[in-house]
């Protein structure tokens, strides 16, 4: 089923109720609106000459017709293309031109940059800009009002792509991956079903694709007074203050801005009492974040649901049952604890290796291996990367599996615990370090905001090491902080063979959520430094 159906069958049963919200100014759109807006925007687009199936960049700022404009390529049987602009203008414009995108709908900025780097966007053919830029490109909104505020929703298959989205390349290259109505169908019933959301919720998503799930649930979403390409740099009494302006009842995003709502929040005293559940994604979130919560929620409770792009979500855990039954064993490095597997996922612990074609060969019950998944929001592959798909997928009697390239361990109750990227791991002769383990460590130090596990090569032999951001932004190992990390390595086995600790004032993370670090990066500062 096309995934619009969705939006049309809503603004049928509740047309009147606020489908989007602009915060700032209380501007929205009723469900009624939003359906006939999208599909007037349908029809200009297939008027302009957008297909089923054509391939359509969409670079369009979090506003009231950020959705509707999606939703009208769904309805169109377009694919809408969305690559995140955080990532760099060199990794931004690569992806363009690996993707091959056939029309493109864009603010103003974004078509200057397409005439300015044109071999990049040679296969463009239709070009639509949400503001005046002249030549060949077509203004969405001249004569909008005219056209028919119905349109026939492409009967889109299961398996028909519905959209391409690009992951961040924080851990490798961009990737497009190939989204099916039918994956995204699913994830918006396996998102309504483990949160119990419905018509009657309102969200503030802090990550504007997520509204893309909760208005196909009949939820208002309320677009925050925030750039959700710099989550980190947040100002955390506008996000307060949107929440309890419009009794925000389910808020999602990285957990960089919860991190800032929260020290907020304590700071001045206040609590959220609309809040059920606050959802934090993208990244481990550290214990003291649902610490924080426990007491600005009045009645809600935070939640870290674990996927990727390639599969959303896996598990989910609820910051009340890692405080209540869990923190003891992450402090002393088990990893941290993502929870079960979501209904309709199957789980399996398969054996480490960094071969393209991997097995199922799944390890024992508490021991160490690789993340791999099964379920309807797996993703079929990389649009046009064989090789990349080959990497990452395998398909076993039938059924396909994504490897999610993350490191981790069931437990006994079938619990699932992660421990890193694979790509982060550090192995030192016989032994491996895995980054979540010895980073839990050491982030219990008081005056320690966060750590990264990284790897030195000397003459050859490839040594743990850590570099550690401090509160103070500090760069002075003084004899007591170095005393201090020394007393605590030797706590445990996997940290004490650690002997080069170095000090940054800030770490470099990903460009999406603004929290996940890059420790190849840092692997690379440190060596440089060393010489």
């Amino acid at each position: 089923m096309n995934i619009s159906y969705r939006i049309s069958d809503i603004s049928k049963k509740i047309p009147n109720k606020k489908s989007v919200v602009l915060a700032k100014d209380g501007s929205f759109y009723s469900f009624k609106e939003f359906e006939e807006r999208s599909n007037q925007i349908a029809n200009k687009l297939s008027e302009l000459g957008i297909l089923p199936g054509m391939r359509t960049l969409l670079f369009v700022k979090p506003c009231l017709d950020f959705s509707v404009i999606t939703f009208a390529l769904f309805k169109l049987g377009a694919v809408p293309v969305l690559i995140d602009p955080g990532m760099g203008v060199k990794n931004l414009l690569n992806s363009v031109k690996q993707v091959k995108p056939e029309a493109m709908i864009s603010i103003g900025r974004a078509h200057w940059l397409r005439r300015l780097k044109s071999d990049f966007f040679r296969s463009v053919k239709i070009k639509v800009s949400l503001d005046p830029v002249g030549g060949r490109t077509h203004n969405l909104y001249k004569s909008l009002s005219s056209y028919s505020s119905s349109f026939p929703i492409y009967n889109a298959q299961s398996s028909d792509t519905s959209a391409i989205l690009f992951t961040s390349g924080g851990t490798g290259i961009p990737k497009g991956v190939i989204y099916t109505h039918g994956i995204l169908n699913a994830q918006t019933d396996i998102l309504r079903e483990i949160f119990n959301l419905n018509e009657n919720n309102i969200d503030l998503p802090g990550f504007p694709l997520f509204a893309l799930f909760t208005l196909a649930m009949g939820m208002t979403s309320v677009i925050p007074e925030m750039d959700p390409t710099r989550p980190s740099k947040c100002n955390p009494e506008k996000i307060v203050e949107n929440i309890l302006n419009y009794n925000v009842t389910f808020a999602a995003g990285s957990p960089s801005i919860w991190e800032r709502v929260g020290r907020y929040c304590l700071q001045k005293r206040i609590q959220l009492p609309s809040i059920k559940q606050v959802v934090m994604f993208g990244a481990p979130v550290r214990y003291e974040i649902h610490e924080m919560f426990k007491k600005i929620l009045v009645d809600g409770d935070t939640y870290t649901p674990y996927g990727a792009t390639e599969c959303l979500p896996v598990s989910l855990i609820s910051g009340s049952e890692i405080l209540e039954k869990h923190l003891p064993k992450m402090r002393s490095g088990s990893g941290t604890c993502i929870g079960r597997a979501v209904p309709g996922v199957e789980l399996k612990i398969i054996k480490t290796t960094d071969i393209p074609e991997g097995s199922l060969k799944e390890v024992s019950v508490g021991e160490i291996g690789e993340i791999a998944v099964a379920a309807p929001q797996v993703t079929p592959g990389y649009f046009d990367m064989l090789d990349e798909t080959k990497k990452a997928k395998i398909l076993e009697n039938g059924k396909l599996w994504h490897r999610m390239g993350d490191l981790g361990w069931l437990d006994e109750n079938q619990q699932l615990w992660f421990l890193g990227r694979k790509s982060h791991r550090v192995v030192s002769g016989d032994f491996t370090f895995y980054p979540i383990q010895v980073e839990a460590i050491f982030n219990q130090h008081v005056d320690i905001k966060r750590t990264a596990l990284i790897h030195l090569n000397f003459a050859g032999t490839i040594r743990p090491a850590l570099v550690i951001e401090r509160f103070d932004k500090s760069t002075n190992m003084t004899d007591d902080f170095h005393k201090e990390l020394l007393q605590l390595k030797e706590k445990f086995n996997f940290t004490r063979p650690i002997e080069n600790f170095f000090l940054k004032k800030d770490f470099p993370v990903d460009v999406r959520h603004n929290i996940k670090i890059d420790r190849i990066e840092l692997s690379k500062w440190a060596q440089d430094l060393i010489g």
